[in-house]
């Protein structure tokens, strides 16, 4: 016998109900995050902190009996955080542990935000404070790309809760769809 899978399909009233609601995630272990707290409290986006198996950022749909919703809703998609192209550089270096935590998001949507919007650049032109070459820098970080599926952007830290907020927004929005 075939496995039916039978997908509700919301109405965009409902869509725009469970999209209001959505509670943003942020792992215990996360660190000089306030910029981004900030920017969820100005907004009133709704956040609580939880350790997370990897990643730094995940969120979920809140239980909503209305729309079916019986539980809590988690979406299996995080986002990791780096502070810096400097921060980025010593994690790579660490290769083991880097890779540890990428086997275990590739079975999931991960994205890797860097904080610095010309943080490609710097990558390419060496411009932080690494002893780690500019050439092995980028090969390993797009060489990791292409094995464990995510990508890398670099944002300015002042449009990282922005960010963060809007990637889920736009992932659950998706799945709802």
């Amino acid at each position: 016998m075939k496995d039916v899978t039978v997908k509700y399909k919301y109405t965009e009233t409902e869509i725009k109900t469970l999209l209001s609601s959505i509670v943003m995630l942020i792992d215990t272990r996360e660190q000089e995050n306030k910029h981004i707290i900030d920017y969820f409290e100005s907004k009133k986006i709704p956040f609580e902190s939880k350790k997370l198996d990897y990643g730094d950022y995940s969120a979920y749909l809140p239980k909503n009996e209305e729309l079916g919703i019986h539980r809590n809703l988690f979406f299996p998609a995080t986002i990791e955080r780096k502070n810096s192209v400097e921060e980025l550089a010593a994690t790579i270096k660490e290769r083991t542990r880097f890779e540890n935590e990428l086997i275990r998001a590739q079975r999931f949507p991960f994205l890797l935000l860097v904080e610095d919007p010309n943080g490609y650049e710097n990558i390419i032109k060496g411009n932080y404070r690494s002893k780690y070459q500019a050439r092995a820098l980028l090969g390993s970080l797009k060489a990791f790309e292409a094995r464990y599926g995510f990508q890398t952007v670099f944002v300015a830290p002042l449009t990282s809760g922005n960010y963060i907020y809007h990637h889920f927004y736009y992932t659950i929005r998706n799945a709802l769809i």
